[in-house]
């Protein structure tokens, strides 16, 4: 069955194609990677940790933002 053809195959493929560009295939800009390491000294602010904490809501943000554009979560 691997080398038959489906009813109309290259029809629904093109639909498919057309869907997915449309879409899920949308392409936002790279987001980069989160920073993973953060040391903390014996000065440790708040400060610092306020810092952190933003940059992290701000990649996740990010990430929820292509996620929505690609129809993968509600906006």
């Amino acid at each position: 069955m691997a080398d038959e053809e489906i009813l109309h195959q290259d029809d629904v493929e093109d639909v498919i194609d057309e869907f997915i560009e449309a879409g899920v295939g949308l392409t936002g800009a790279a987001i980069t990677n989160a920073s993973v390491a953060h040391a903390l000294n014996s000065t440790f602010s708040d400060t610092e940790a306020e810092a952190a904490l933003n940059a992290l809501g701000t990649k996740i943000n990010s990430i929820l933002a292509v996620l929505r554009t690609n129809g993968i979560i509600e906006a």
